[in-house]
This record gives structure tokens, sequence and C-alpha cells, in this order.
């Protein structure tokens, strides 16, 4: 069993079967596999390096750009803190986060912090930057495609995720010890709308099947992971499906190596009203969400689950 992976050039000779295709995909496994994006291989390279360049830093310094109380929103969460919501140990990993950069005095600027910037890593904010900016504008771009699926115009998503609250994650994964205690990230379900995943250069991601089966994930180099999030699965009743999914511990050979990914988690608006699309209510499929609930608070309970607020 393995994902069907979809191309962009597809959508663009036929939109309607690229939608359905990309659609189907989602209400079966909840993820999709999207070749010839477009990204700019080269930034991605760039954007990498970066990544890299930071986790190499001591960890003094790296615990320079750790805000407590901040939620993880933005700057360095340290090894060992954040968990899967109901897990009993914590993940083997450390993250950097980056949001979106608002001008001074926007609305959202309450619940939508400054960057921090590592200073001793000169091109780190223009190279991590270009990253979160194409993949902001490819992710607005596939949720033409889940509109269209849905029976909706196809710039629905649009006001709602203008000026949304998305993150950009850089994810380091440290060689992993013998005996392990725990895994690299235990079984979850992403927050957000949709996740855009870098292809990692270790393996380890898994889903979860309907029928109770962990698969690999393996997309051909340059392919993107799409998946959806427990938002858009609230706003859909379940159409689209958010997956369980980990990442387990290498190999004995590969344990002696680090990995890395980049997943971009693309967030609705703050102050976006989740609530059941009508479509997706039948007698068959009743509303399983009576009450509709912002971005902002659905955001922050959640993230008290994982441990990061």
């Amino acid at each position: 069993m393995s994902l069907h992976t979809l191309s962009l050039t597809q959508r663009r000779a036929d939109p309607h079967a690229f939608a359905r295709a990309m659609g189907e995909s989602y209400a079966r496994y909840g993820f999709a596999i999207v070749a010839d994006h477009g990204l700019d291989a080269a930034m991605i390279a760039r954007a990498l390096e970066a990544t890299k360049a930071f986790f190499a830093l001591h960890e003094d310094v790296k615990r320079r750009y750790h805000v407590p109380g901040g939620g993880g929103q933005r700057g360095y969460v340290p090894f060992g803190v954040e968990a899967a919501k109901g897990a009993d140990k914590v993940d083997l990993k450390e993250f950097w986060h980056v949001g979106r950069e608002l001008p001074a005095g926007h609305r959202y600027a309450a619940h939508m912090p400054a960057n921090l910037w590592p200073a001793e890593i000169s091109h780190f904010r223009a190279d991590v930057y270009a990253l979160f900016s194409a993949l902001d504008a490819l992710g607005l771009d596939l949720l033409r495609s889940i509109a269209h699926f849905l029976g909706l115009d196809e710039s629905f998503f649009a006001p709602a995720v203008r000026d949304g609250n998305s993150i950009l994650r850089l994810l380091h994964y440290p060689p992993t010890p013998p005996n392990p205690d725990g895994i690299r990230a235990e079984a979850h379900e992403d927050i957000n709308v949709i996740t855009l995943l870098l292809g990692a250069e270790e393996a380890g991601l898994q889903l979860l099947t309907r029928e109770g089966q962990w698969i690999d994930v393996n997309p051909p180099e340059g392919a993107l992971v799409v998946n959806i999030g427990d938002m858009l699965q609230r706003l859909t009743n379940h159409k689209l499906r958010s997956t369980t999914h980990r990442v387990v511990n290498p190999a004995p050979e590969r344990a002696h190596l680090p990995r890395y990914s980049i997943p971009f988690f693309l967030h609705f608006a703050p102050d976006y009203l989740i609530e059941t699309l009508p479509s997706c209510i039948d007698a068959a499929n009743p509303n399983r969400y009576p009450e509709p609930i912002t971005a902002q608070d659905y955001l922050l309970e959640r993230l008290r689950e994982i441990r990061l607020a």
C-alpha cells in the first residue's frame, strides 16, 4: 500500500481531475504527495543549510533564543520539550519556529509575536524567510484545489488564511542512542489547516491507515508531502481526514545520523471562525462540531495539550 504521487502539471492540464485525485487521497489517507510544485531547489538547499548551521551551535547559544512562556511559537524549542497529545514521553527532537512578518500596528500583532533571528548566522533570516514565503504561497494555491474538491469557489480559503498564523518549523532529530527512551515523534495529528513537508534526507515518517496499519511515507526526491490538519478536518466535518502520523527511530545502522525536516504549518487567521461547512453535513454525517471556535482559541487549546503552553 502506497500513496500515489500527484503532479501540479496535471492541474494545469485538467484542474478538475487534479482536485478529484487530491481530494480522494485526502479522504482515504489524509495525505497526498505533490510533485512538480515549482519551488526553487536552490532556495530549499539554502534554508536547509541555515537549519543545519543553527542546530550545530552550542546548546548555550541556542537556548538564548528560547522564549519562556511563549508557547514555542517563535525561536528555539529545546530537545525533549514537546510531546504528542496524551503521550507519556517527550519527542526526541529540537526545533525552531518562524512565523509571519507583520507590519507595525497590525491587528494580529497580539497573537503573532515578532520573529527571532540568530545573530550567529548572517544569512539565516533571508534564506529561511524566503522559504516561508514560498510555502505560504504554494499552500494557498493547493487550497484552491481542495476548495474545488469540496464544491466551493476556488477562492474560498483566500480570506481565511490571509495573514494566517502559519509556522515554518526547522526540525532536528539528533542521532539516536542505543535503547532510546521514546521515539523521534510520537503518534499525533497536526493542529493546523494543511501541512506542507519537504522531504527529509533520512526516512522515518509513517501514517496510520484506517485499517490500523502503519505505512511508510517516502516521497520521491523533490516532492512534497501535504497532509490535512485538525482545523480543516473540523471545518469539513471529517470529510477530509487529519491522519495520525509519527516519526520512528532509525534502523541501528542509521542511528548515528541526524534527521532534518522542514514542515510548513498553514493556519487560518487568528479570528477566523471554524464553523462546520453546511455542505459537509447530512443525515449520514451529522455535525460533529455544533459549537464553532476561533482559530486562535483552538490553537491555544491544542498547544496546552502538547506541553508548549
